[in-house]
């Protein structure tokens, strides 16, 4: 509240953000093996990931058209993905001493292919997928990794109360536990991260009471305590969902008179931190000055480095991706005459943030962030937390750039130009979108610079600091007034203190490195204040609909992957319904029913020949100024090309690839894709023989009533 009354001055972003998401988009859709527990066999999934990046699985792809409930609904936060099956079974011997297995001797699983995929997870039950070729493998590794970095960052970013009060809590538990430094776990949603922070302290004492009890060989008691882990799991997440949602109901009950106090009494309550603030201060600065000159600040700017190279690298990355899509998008205008298909690559172009595979080439960029040497004097158990919130910011600025080009664009339609006008309009956009990125980039890389040297350097400070320091902090308590004292707490205030003694050092390294321009760091004097006014306004507007707008034969570019075009026999009626009852997807690696269950899926191609940004501004001006002949292949503008032999089956003759729900005629059902439950991370169902079903029925469009 004093942030709202006071202002932060934050620079204020040039790019617009998208304030109506992409939701009901189907993110990815494809056929994987999946391992069955019960009958220890594999079986054919279609599997699809919605715009919430629950991974869903179903019996097959009729299945999924005839509206039959999932098998599975994946919820992938806290999971890792393996690759090998030797680094699964090393961390599954690892989990239970004494169990490795002897040589010779069967493991708990084996793949039939070279190309498994396994989500572990430390203490819910796995998943094991494989596939048949090495370049599926990695696609689906990309979009379950994509699963896993949204389904991580589970906590609201507009939480600016709820959200912060809760890590705080947690982090403070742990450092009362002398659990210092970030934690791994901390990922998901409220109660994914309490069940994690429960099964940290509870997950030793069982295996210390059950482990011994285990009977069979080492394969089987490794599998009983997989099962025994996941069980408790669920238990501890079922009861901490019930008690965080009684206190989160109390807390928004109690919210409205704890700010009208504050309203009314916020000068006094500034007056009374000021001064509690003060009376910290001067008791721990001596100490707190020496410790971060000794341990601290020697090691920001190594820090700042390994940060800044792949960070940067990767927003160059998303840069050059945008710039790329939007140069196809104009060559193929020229090369096709006009705005005919202007609604199919603008509608591909809006997805582009949430398209795995096109993403991938800018998220890979952090992989090799290491902080060598580093993270065991600042007692980082992992550089992955940095990575993801990297990555996020990478995929929030790219669809930043792509809308506001939208904008721009759609403003430029409305003058109705010329083919050649439109190009030059694209170009001018685009070049005026990049400088507004560049600034932006700048400002977020910035700060989460700032940010994650924090989050390193605060808890090493604080346990330094906590055996001379923490056991004087009660004193300060009779500074507070009685009627503060909910406002006012001495544990938070001390934070703040130890902070400041810090921050001047961060702000300086991070600073130098921008007037040095290191990494395309824009100076904090480069400021822009309202420099577009009327780019704001713009963002005011009814949120575009490219399909519908200028879509070629009913608005069918949104989906992408092997669907093909309705045909422009279809009455206009029959197209409005079958677009309403369309899931528009990004990509999908849907197979023809005739084919093999893994055949190759399509490949996301980009002009072979366009290898640079001027090779492809020159290619571009050169067309502009002399029209030539169409090429006979056009340039798709990333779109999957069909690379099978196998005929190309028409609209009328067989359904889209891409997965779309079959409804009853006249039947109204919600077209929502299936939410992944915060709670489920094991199948929904199970043979006899294994965990006892869960009864469903579903009523069909005849009204007989099914069991599954």
């Amino acid at each position: 509240m004093r942030h709202e009354i006071e202002g932060t001055g934050v620079p204020q972003a040039q790019l617009l953000w998208r304030k109506v998401p992409l939701d009901e988009r189907i993110i990815f859709s494809g056929n994987l093996f999946q391992h069955q527990e019960d009958n220890k066999k594999w079986r054919n999934r279609f599997s699809l990931v919605p715009h919430n990046y629950g991974l869903v699985l179903y019996e097959n792809k009729v299945a999924y058209e005839r509206q039959v409930p999932p098998r599975a609904v994946i919820n992938s936060a806290g999971y890792k993905i393996l690759t090998s099956v030797d680094q699964y079974l090393e961390l599954v011997g690892n989990s239970l001493p004494g169990t490795t297995s002897k040589s010779g001797s069967a493991p708990i699983l084996k793949c039939p292919t070279q190309f498994p995929l396994i989500l572990w997870h430390p203490s819910a039950r796995h998943y094991y997928f494989c596939m048949m070729t090495e370049a599926e493998q990695d696609k689906w590794q990309a979009v379950l990794q994509d699963c896993i970095r949204h389904c991580n960052n589970g906590i609201p970013e507009d939480s600016k109360v709820e959200g912060p009060a809760f890590t705080d809590a947690i982090r403070m538990y742990r450092q009362s536990k002398e659990l210092y430094g970030t934690w791994e776990m901390l990922c998901g949603n409220e109660v994914q991260i309490l069940s994690n922070l429960v099964m940290e302290e509870l997950g030793p004492e069982l295996k210390a009471e059950l482990g011994p009890r285990l009977k069979g060989k080492p394969q089987e008691r490794q599998r009983q305590w997989i099962q025994i882990s996941d069980a408790v799991y669920r238990m501890v997440y079922e009861q901490a969902a019930a008690q965080f949602e009684a206190v989160l109901s109390k807390l928004q009950l109690a919210r409205p008179a704890m700010e009208a106090v504050i309203r009314t009494d916020m000068d006094q309550i500034i007056t009374s931190k000021e001064h509690l603030a003060s009376k910290i201060r001067a008791f721990i600065l001596p100490k707190a000055e020496v410790c971060v000159r000794n341990h601290v600040q020697p090691y920001i700017p190594s820090i700042l480095e390994a940060l800044m190279v792949p960070t940067s690298q990767g927003f160059t990355e998303v840069r050059d991706v945008f710039f790329k899509e939007v140069t196809d998008i104009n060559l193929n205008i020229i090369n096709e005459g006009g705005i005919d298909k202007l609604g199919e690559y603008m509608e591909k172009l809006s997805q582009l943030a949430y398209h795995p595979l096109k993403m991938q080439s800018c998220y890979e960029k952090m992989e090799p962030l290491r902080l060598d040497g580093l993270q065991q004097r600042f007692d980082v158990s992992s550089t992955s937390v940095f990575k993801q919130r990297a990555q996020i910011h990478m995929r929030e600025q790219m669809d930043n750039a792509v809308y506001t080009f939208e904008t721009l664009l759609h403003q430029e339609l409305g003058k109705g130009p010329t083919k050649e006008e439109l190009c030059k309009s694209i170009q001018r956009i685009l070049e005026r979108v990049l400088k507004k990125y560049d600034y932006d980039s700048s400002s977020v890389r910035k700060r989460f610079f700032r940010e994650a040297l924090l989050q390193i350097t605060i808890p090493f400070l604080l346990k330094k600091l906590a055996p001379t320091c923490k056991s004087e902090l009660p004193r300060f308590q009779e500074l507070i007034f009685e009627d503060f004292a909910r406002f006012i707490l001495v544990e938070n205030t001390y934070e703040e203190v130890v902070l400041q003694t810090v921050m001047k050092d961060i702000l300086q390294a991070v600073k130098e490195a921008a007037v040095q321009r290191k990494h395309n760091l824009y100076r904090d004097s480069m400021v822009m204040h309202n420099s577009d006014p009327n780019l704001h306004l713009l963002a005011e507007g009814t949120p575009i609909d490219w399909g519908e707008e200028y879509g070629d034969g009913g608005g069918s570019g949104g989906s992408s992957g092997n669907s093909g075009d309705p045909s422009p026999s279809v009455p206009e009626a029959a197209t409005t319904s079958e677009k309403q009852r369309r899931a528009k997807q990004v990509v999908s690696m849907v197979h023809d029913e005739a084919g093999l269950p893994f055949e190759a899926g399509p490949e996301l191609l980009s002009p072979a020949s366009l290898d640079s940004v001027t090779e492809l501004r020159g290619l571009l001006a050169q067309d502009l100024r002399a029209e030539s002949p169409p090429p006979a292949g056009p340039l798709l503008n990333g779109a999957p090309l069909r690379e099978s032999s196998q005929p190309v089956a028409t609209p009328e003759a067989s359904p889209p690839a891409s997965p779309l729900r079959q409804l009853p005629p006249g039947k109204a059902v919600d077209l929502e894709p299936p939410k992944p439950s915060d709670q489920e991370t094991g199948e929904q169902v199970s043979s006899p023989g294994g965990r006892p079903a869960i009864h469903t029925t579903t009523e069909d469009s005849a009204g007989v009533q099914t069991e599954f």
